[in-house]
């Protein structure tokens, strides 16, 4: 995005825990700042550092540890790259919890510190319920390990939480116990148009009923953002004159353990919706071969790409209402025409999609000469607000980094942030923990 610029003139790559131990000792005995950094995929500035601290780079330390194909237990490094833990577990019918579009490149120790949610979360939940433990060495050098393979332990404070989203601002995780599910035996998926955005919630129950404990996804694209998907080679997916001014697209993902019964299901939910007295969508296709089932997903986890080609995205990763959805994305459009910074002068695209399953929304609005501060100037406190209005989350997934610390109290009480100032002080009297990131 070219949005962040780190000051730091010094990179670490240490490649076991004992070596990061010594490194925060010395930094700590010296009051030096530390910056954790992973795949450096994050969006919210979290990883850079702002005023020359050191960034402590952990891709060095790359190891699977172990993996229990029985109980689907992977004990790895917190700078394993999340694909090459998905490939090590493939052979043994395994799968990672989660799953995002930057794969080829984040790492686990990130996707923990950041409490990264992506595609799966709908049916395999949060990392707060799949990390099983931790090692984490804290500010002042020494090492928690906490690093249990047990599904159950009732044994006193469950301290791993604590890290699993706070960013590095706590301690360094330097290693990670996961549970992993077993790999599903039938996976399909369906494309559906939909005349307008009214009709996402009376499908998605619909689509709950008659799939049940199949679904695992159920991602929504507005029309904005499937246009410019079109235009970019992501299809098409549907027939045009089928398509005709729907308004929006929803993409279903099932995961089960018979393709017969799944297609079953699958097929009947078409038929039902497309022979419904009032139908909810103008047409949908179901994918008929592992190809098939690629080029569905294709088109939603290429918008990130597309996004970026179009200009420079300002990106916001909320939570709201699941029915306030495409209010929010109209708002937000609303406020650029009022202010006249809509066009290709300024901002040329507002668009939303992300994951219904789990009041996700990916709000994208495209600058297409770049970043200006009258934009900004435009955008924030505004869209801040206009979350807020609705109770929902600045950060649902990218979490807070540089980029949100003034905006915390929109979705934090004052005694919530006063408790994370008195943890952050228990932890890191000297502040030396990736400092300037989540506190305000």
């Amino acid at each position: 995005m070219g949005k962040y610029h780190g000051h730091a003139n010094t990179v670490l790559r240490p490649r076991t825990t004992e070596q990061v131990s010594e490194i925060v000792k010395y930094c700590a005995s010296q009051r030096i700042g530390v910056v954790p950094q992973g795949g450096n995929t994050g969006l919210v500035g979290g990883s850079i550092s702002l005023q020359k601290e050191i960034v402590l780079s952990l891709g060095a330390m790359n190891n699977v540890r172990s993996f229990d194909p029985v109980s689907g237990i992977l004990v790895a490094d917190a700078g394993c790259i999340l694909e090459s833990l998905s490939n090590h577990v493939a052979p043994y019918n395994h799968i990672m919890p989660i799953d995002l579009g930057a794969k080829g490149s984040c790492q686990i120790g990130g996707n923990i510190s950041t409490n990264a949610g992506g595609l799966r979360l709908l049916r395999y939940g949060s990392l707060h319920g799949t990390v099983l433990g931790l090692e984490v060495v804290l500010p002042d050098g020494s090492i928690l390990d906490q690093l249990s393979t047990l599904r159950k332990d009732n044994t006193g404070y469950d301290l791993k939480q604590l890290f699993i989203g706070a960013e590095g601002t706590l301690g360094v995780v330097t290693a990670v116990s996961i549970l992993t599910p077993p790999a599903p035996q039938a996976s399909n998926n369906i494309f559906l148009a939909l005349p307008h955005f009214d009709n996402i919630l009376p499908l998605f129950k619909t689509v709950k009923r008659q799939l049940g404990e199949i679904m695992s996804a159920f991602e929504y694209i507005d029309r904005t953002a499937y246009d410019m998907g079109i235009d970019h080679g992501l299809g098409p997916i549907l027939n045009p004159d089928e398509v005709g001014d729907a308004q929006c697209f929803v993409l279903v993902e099932t995961s089960g353990g018979n393709q017969d019964h799944d297609l079953e299901k699958l097929n009947n939910l078409l038929e039902n919706l497309m022979s419904a007295d009032e139908p909810l969508i103008y047409t949908g296709t179901l994918s008929q071969s592992p190809s098939q089932f690629a080029s569905l997903w294709a088109i939603r986890e290429g918008l990130t790409e597309c996004v970026q080609r179009e200009g420079k995205p300002y990106k916001y990763d909320v939570s709201v209402p699941l029915a306030k959805f495409q209010s929010v994305v109209d708002a937000v459009r609303e406020r650029m025409i009022s202010k006249g910074l809509y066009g290709d002068h300024a901002i040329s695209k507002v668009m939303g999609y992300g994951h219904i399953g789990d009041g996700n929304l990916h709000l994208n609005v495209i600058a297409k000469h770049g970043y200006r501060p009258e934009l900004e100037a435009a955008l924030e406190p505004f869209i801040y607000e206009l979350v807020a209005s609705h109770k929902g989350s600045v950060s649902a997934e990218h979490g807070i980094g540089s980029m949100k610390t003034h905006a915390l109290h929109y979705s934090k009480s004052d005694v919530s942030i006063e408790w994370m100032r008195k943890i952050k002080q228990v932890f890191d009297p000297l502040n030396i923990m990736n400092p300037g990131k989540v506190l305000p």
